[in-house]
């Protein structure tokens, strides 16, 4: 029997609690994600948020709880079946996570190499389209210390899209970006959920990205050490009468950003 608690869901995270040696970052987490919604994991720094994603990813093991895949659990199985699930996954850490010793276009080809039996020449299409997919069409040639720190992230991005996951994780995709390139990406990720039929699972602090892409959501509180608040990141914005999601979802008067074009937020 399947004891997944929610078939529909694209992704669970049922009882977690995850730390270091005998320190818990965050304890008893549950949330789940819907398919084809860009789902928030938010809060102040230091409040767990990354560690958190490390164990939605699998690079870190939960010290009690699980992670549902498309109804599988994560962690029950071996380590093939961990890797299998995996696949599943795109990943865009904080910094685009480059191999500085590579082009674009080779780091892009990376996980095509590692994982598929591809020919040279359908990697090199593949990595064509996945560069023009995130604006970076003829970039492939360039190092990654020649790029913006947008481009940077844009190519993270395509790597993270070489396998046609339909779950995408982004780690602070918007942080250090100027505003203009902030919504560029923010709108590129719009683009990519709706067109790739992908979920996002978005960690950040950013709030007009928050409120511009988001449709749902956790709070996580650094203090307490656990999910404070759930819902969208506007409704908390609007509606959370904790003081301390409060105070940072309306910090420094922020307003909701004008929404990118295309924005579509799912409803339950």
């Amino acid at each position: 029997m399947d004891d997944s608690p929610d078939h529909r869901s694209k992704l669970v995270a049922q009882g977690l609690t995850i730390g270091y040696g005998h320190g818990a970052v965050q304890r008893d987490l549950s949330f789940a994600v819907k398919p084809g919604s860009i789902f928030a994991i938010m809060g102040a720094s230091g409040g767990g948020k990354s560690t958190v994603l490390k164990a939605l990813i699998g690079l870190l093991q939960p010290s009690a709880g699980t992670v549902w895949v498309n109804g599988q659990d994560y962690w029950a199985g071996s380590e093939q079946h961990r890797a299998e699930l995996g696949r599943q996954f795109g990943v865009l850490f904080q910094s685009g996570a480059l191999w500085s010793s590579m082009s674009v276009a080779e780091n892009v080809a990376l996980p095509l190499r590692m994982f598929t039996q591809l020919d040279d020449a359908s990697i090199d299409a593949l990595v064509r389209l996945k560069l023009a997919l995130v604006d970076l069409h003829g970039a492939g040639a360039l190092m990654p210390a020649e790029l913006s720190g947008g481009m940077r992230k844009r190519a993270g991005l395509a790597r993270a899209l070489s396998l046609d996951p339909d779950l995408l994780f982004l780690d602070e995709p918007s942080a250090g970006l100027d505003p203009v390139a902030a919504a560029h990406l923010d709108n590129l990720i719009l683009e990519l959920r709706d067109d790739l039929n992908a979920t996002v699972v978005m960690v950040s602090h950013e709030l007009p990205s928050l409120f511009a892409i988001c449709d749902d959501g956790v709070f996580l509180d650094a203090e307490t050490k656990t999910a404070i608040a759930h819902g969208s990141p506007k409704w908390l914005r609007d509606n959370c009468t904790n003081p301390t999601v409060h105070r940072f979802m309306n910090r420094d008067g922020s307003r909701l950003r004008d929404e990118p074009k295309g924005v579509q937020h799912v409803t339950s």
